[in-house]
C-alpha cells in the first residue's frame, strides 16, 4: 500500500532553516509529481510547493518563493523541502502528498500524516 512518510519537523528560530524529508513507498515514485502542503494553526490548508515526476520544473506558492526548494531524488524513494529563512508564519504542520499524474495537476491522492514545524524565538 502507498505510504508517505514525514519527517525533520522541529523548532526553528526566525531565519533559520530545516530540511523536510518524506519518504515513499508502494507506488513507482519515479513515475509521479509530488506536493508538499501545509496548515497553520487556525487555517486553512495551503499548497507550498510542487515538483513533476522526473524533477524537471518545480512550483512554489509565493508566499514561499524564494526562501524554499522542493527536490526530489527518484533513487532513494525520497522527497525533501529545503526551507530557509523561515519566519513565524511558516509554522505549520506539514505534509507531503502524491499526485495523480506525472505533471502537476493539483489533485492528490495520498497524503502523509504530517511534520510540525515551529518558528519562534
Amino acid at each position: 500500500q502507498v505510504q508517505l512518510v514525514e519527517s525533520g519537523g522541529g523548532l526553528a528560530q526566525p531565519g533559520g532553516s530545516l530540511r523536510l524529508s518524506c519518504a515513499a513507498s508502494g507506488f513507482t515514485f519515479s513515475g509521479y509529481a509530488m506536493s508538499w502542503a501545509r496548515q497553520g494553526p487556525g487555517k486553512g490548508l495551503e499548497w507550498v510547493s510542487g515538483i513533476y515526476a522526473d524533477g524537471s520544473d518545480t512550483s512554489y506558492a509565493d508566499s514561499v518563493k524564494g526562501r524554499f526548494t522542493i527536490s526530489k531524488d527518484n533513487a532513494k524513494n525520497t522527497l525533501y523541502l529545503q526551507m530557509n529563512s523561515l519566519k513565524p508564519e511558516d509554522t505549520a504542520l506539514y505534509y507531503c502528498a502524491k499526485d495523480l499524474g506525472e505533471r502537476l495537476t493539483g489533485v492528490f491522492d495520498y497524503w502523509g500524516q504530517g511534520t510540525q514545524v515551529t518558528v519562534s524565538s
